[in-house]
């Protein structure tokens, strides 16, 4: 939030500046105009040559609409810079259980090692794998995989502002394919230089190996598509180490 906060503020306050200038010049400019006349007709009035269609007090007033005009602009652009974010709203919530105590409050007993299921929860062991190695490499990286920007996570290059984006994949090994979105395939085109795809591959339970491919799509997706599925061994074929 802070960080989109301060992204929102810093442009929206460079436009209101922008605006309050261009409204101060025009408006300025008109009421200078009109008191002139104003002045101007009165001093005709007082000669005893009066305008037809037009009176120093006409004139006034309309200068005085004009100030009064400008104020009221400058005040609604002062309300608009006042900007502030909204509270949080949770909308839901997660308990993870671990199969092993499942298992061991029902009196289960197994000795075959449990590999992690496509689902959320290998997702986000995937995540957090990947996010360990981008700190061990030197990166700050940040999980967005929530926001559906087309990437799970944000990797910072220290000292440079440049952001690395990590779409993050966790396999079992021997899977046959990898499914990928739309979303995905479109982002990685656009960002082809800073964009990896980050393949964990389980092993066990226990074990598992990082693949990192660079620019891991060639064309966009048919229209009407909404996911792709790549070959597993495929990519893995083109992965490199994590770096």
């Amino acid at each position: 939030m802070p960080e989109h906060l301060a992204e929102v503020r810093g442009r929206k306050l460079e436009l209101i500046t922008r605006t309050e200038a261009a409204v101060k010049d025009r408006l300025t400019k008109e009421i200078t105009w009109w008191d002139h006349r104003a002045e101007e007709l009165k001093l005709q009035e007082q000669a005893g040559k009066p305008n037809a269609k037009l009176n120093s007090g006409e004139a006034r007033k309309r200068a005085d609409l004009l100030q009064g005009r400008l104020e009221k602009r400058l005040d609604d652009l002062k309300l608009e810079a006042q900007i502030s974010p909204l509270p949080p709203v949770v909308l839901g919530g997660m308990l993870v259980v671990p199969i092993g105590l499942i298992k061991a409050m029902t009196g289960q007993t197994s000795t075959t090692p449990t590999l992690p299921a496509d689902t959320q929860i290998s997702a986000a062991r995937a995540r957090a794998i990947i996010m360990d190695i981008e700190r061990q490499l030197g990166f700050d990286p940040t999980d967005r995989e929530f926001e559906k920007l087309g990437y799970d996570v944000e990797s910072r290059v220290p000292g440079t502002g440049k952001l690395r984006f990590i779409e993050v994949k966790g396999r079992v090994a021997g899977a046959p394919t990898i499914t990928v979105t739309r979303n995905e395939i479109l982002f990685s085109l656009n960002k082809p230089e800073d964009f990896i795809l980050a393949i964990v591959e389980f092993i066990d339970a226990t074990n598992h190996k990082v693949h990192y491919l660079r620019q891991p799509f060639q064309r966009e997706p048919d229209f009407n598509a909404v996911t792709v599925d790549y070959d597993f061994a495929g990519l893995l074929a083109r992965a490199g180490t994590p770096r």
